[in-house]
């Protein structure tokens, strides 16, 4: 076995083949025959670097030669799911990692014993998300599976539910990532094809549907432990519930003795135009999940916070991540807090989401043929196309990636977009004007 390995940047070379020599082409060869081929990422485009908050820097075929390439601007309309909602590099975040690595020489520490950067990150995430206590993870998939895990332990220990009878109730139409807990909750055909048998004890109910929540708590509550639900369903296609269902859910598991769990991976750090998506409707949910942008774009960092009762019923030995909470992560993360609350991203994200939401109603106003629905909140966004063959998101995609736009479908007809908290007005008016120009084109 040969592995020879040198170079930075476009100089890197893994075994002779010099990653700056490679064509889009070249790239997508490579992952194709080497990689698990679990994603379908946009053809013939490949992120060489940033170049400000909102603006990534792509190498596209040459049009007179596709074995090379040109580079080009591409205004970032997807911010990586919500991952980077402080946007590219963000300088009050890059700081601090680079002072933590030079200065502190910590990088990690087993759980098994203390750090001091441990205690800054309890204090403000316990501080920003109003809760009691909070437990650190690292990818964002796993918060919901610690939601689901917390959720059964509690209906044991707490509420009292026989042994192995809890049941978890999630809305129709979910996404709480890949995991088991996450594609046993699904409905997504794709998703779940191949992966069963199924974790047992999970009920669904249509999402938005109080009615149906209520008759299925009435019939079943003694048993059920939570209710886990996304408050905006982002990859079905931004789903924004009716103003009086969340209010709902958290009456109906008050009086059912129901655990109320919010999935904030995708909302969460000021998204929606609040530094969480429940807190629009003055809701205290008993517990939350975190991700993406937690860690700023820089580190994975995820968590699960809420209510002391509930978290309480953790014990050593119980729930563990080798590099939850680590020291980098921990640093990482309090300063993804700073930043989001010192440059007041929440109400950035509510006045460019307005400003967006504008532009998409003169393009329905204009296109009424084209474009069935508008909706989001703050930059979490999306447009829905009727459903006709000539109106495809992904051919959508492909066209706004030829004008300087990333953004990504989901569905058939529906685009999804939802830029960094920091985009500039003219970055949203390019956008916005990128996105008139396909539609009339379709």
């Amino acid at each position: 076995m040969t592995v020879e390995i040198r170079g930075y940047g476009d100089d890197l070379t893994v075994n002779g083949i010099r990653i700056g020599d490679l064509s889009p082409a070249g790239h997508e060869e490579i992952e194709k025959a080497k990689g698990g081929n679990n994603y379908h990422p946009l053809e013939n485009v490949v992120v060489s670097s940033v170049k400000d908050s909102s603006t990534l820097i792509c190498r596209k075929p040459d049009p007179e030669d596709v074995t090379r390439y040109i580079e080009s601007e591409l205004i970032d309309g997807l911010c990586c799911y919500s991952a980077v909602n402080q946007g590219q590099l963000n300088k009050t975040i890059v700081d601090a990692v680079i002072h933590h690595l030079q200065n502190e020489h910590i990088a990690t520490v087993p759980r098994s014993i203390r750090h001091k950067y441990m205690s800054a990150f309890l204090l403000a995430v316990t501080a920003l998300t109003e809760m009691d206590r909070v437990v650190p993870k690292v990818a964002g998939v796993e918060a919901p599976e610690l939601m689901f895990k917390l959720s059964r332990r509690w209906g044991y220990r707490v509420k009292g539910i026989p042994a192995d009878q809890a049941l978890v109730v999630v809305a129709e139409e979910n996404f709480h990532g890949r995991s088991m807990f996450a594609v046993s909750a699904s409905t997504d055909p794709e998703g779940r094809d191949g992966f069963g048998p199924f974790l047992p004890g999970i009920e669904k109910v249509p999402f938005n549907d109080l009615k149906a929540l209520s008759a299925l708590f009435e019939e079943k509550g003694e048993r059920i432990a939570s209710f886990i639900v996304e408050p905006i369903q982002g990859e079905a296609g931004v789903i924004v519930p009716d103003p009086d269902y969340l209010p709902g859910v958290q009456d109906l598991c008050r009086r059912h003795n129901i655990l109320f769990c919010v999935d904030e991976v995708q909302t969460g750090f000021g998204r929606t135009g609040a530094n969480f998506a429940h807190m629009l409707y003055g809701l205290k949910p008993d517990l939350m999940a975190c991700g993406k942008a937690a860690g700023g774009g820089i580190v994975p960092v995820s968590f699960v916070a809420g209510r002391d009762e509930v978290i309480g019923v953790l014990t050593p030995g119980s729930e563990g991540s080798t590099f939850g909470g680590y020291p980098l992560g921990a640093v990482t993360s309090v300063f993804a807090i700073k930043a989001l609350v010192d440059e007041n991203l929440a109400e950035q994200a509510r006045i460019s989401g307005e400003r967006l939401m504008k532009h998409y109603l003169d393009i329905q106003r204009e296109f009424p043929d084209k474009i069935r629905e508008v909706r989001g909140k703050g930059l979490l966004t999306a447009f829905e196309m009727f459903d006709a063959p000539h109106l495809d998101g992904h051919r959508v995609s492909l066209s706004l990636l030829d004008r300087g736009v990333y953004a990504k479908e989901t569905h058939h007809s529906i685009v999804r977009v939802a830029p960094a908290l920091t985009i500039s007005d003219q970055g949203i008016d390019t956008l916005a004007e990128m996105i008139r120009q396909v539609v009339r084109s379709l």
